[in-house]
């Protein structure tokens, strides 16, 4: 009988795209997604996983990217995209480890962000909540690797997806992406996740996996100067012009 893998966010870019290569590998897959559970409710997590039976695949996709500055983001706000991106984490992995220590096997996945740990303004819920989620996964490699249980945080940079793409606000901005080749596809994930679960990974827990085409080993600053931005493929800066102000003031104006 195929190992069961189960999917969190399958309805979602990334969250499809690993539940068809899963499935491709032999799996047989079940996505579970934010529509048919509250995956930050304990008695629905438990109920849905209830009804699955033992799990040798977790792969934790579900999440939500939301964000403004701290003094414009309530305790709302933030309760709820920790709640969406970490508490989840937290309840499904409890409700598939039992199963998974009766075995003596398992692999956890998480996919985080690399907005855990190379940051931009506007995200600090969901810059704590990704770090918090690749701690979490290191934890549980920690407890539960003497039982056969791996655990591994796979974070991608910018993916294309529907969701990504309704906050590109300027259409130019997918154009440089691709010349710095950092846009990335739900199938790179995919693949990453796929090695990640295989037993060609068996030494391979207690980390993380960047997916950011190198964007996070880039300092922000060497995109400014002249050097970096050629050997990137990157078309020179145009100086900045003083804003205009006001026209001085002549003799004959004065009264």
């Amino acid at each position: 009988m195929p190992d069961l893998a189960v999917v969190t966010g399958a309805a979602g870019g990334i969250g499809s795209a690993v539940a068809a290569r899963l499935r491709a590998d032999g799996f047989t897959v079940v996505g579970i997604d934010r529509a048919e559970a509250d995956l930050t409710d304990e008695a629905a997590v438990l109920s849905v996983f209830r009804g699955i039976g033992t799990v040798a695949v977790l792969v934790h996709c579900a999440g939500v990217t939301a964000g403004a500055p701290a003094h414009a983001t309530s305790l709302t706000d933030w309760r709820a995209v920790l709640d969406t991106n970490l508490t989840s984490a937290f309840l499904c992995a409890r409700a598939v480890l039992p199963g998974m220590l009766h075995e003596g096997r398992g692999v956890i996945v998480t996919i985080g962000s690399v907005h855990g740990h190379a940051f931009q303004p506007g995200y600090p819920a969901y810059a704590a909540a990704k770090a918090g989620l690749a701690a979490f996964t290191r934890q549980l490699a920690v407890e539960y690797g003497r039982s056969g249980v791996r655990a591994v945080t796979i974070s991608p940079g910018w993916v294309r997806t529907p969701d990504t793409l309704t906050r590109v606000t300027d259409p130019n901005d997918l154009a440089r992406l691709a010349e710095t080749q950092l846009a990335g596809e739900p199938a790179h994930v995919a693949d990453a996740v796929a090695f990640a679960v295989s037993p060609a990974a068996a030494l391979l827990t207690g980390t993380e996996i960047v997916l950011d085409g190198g964007a996070s080993a880039v300092q922000p600053a060497a995109l400014l100067r002249p050097g970096p931005r050629a050997r990137l493929g990157l078309p020179p800066l145009t100086e900045a012009r003083p804003r205009p102000g006001p026209e001085p003031i002549g003799p004959d104006q004065i009264s």
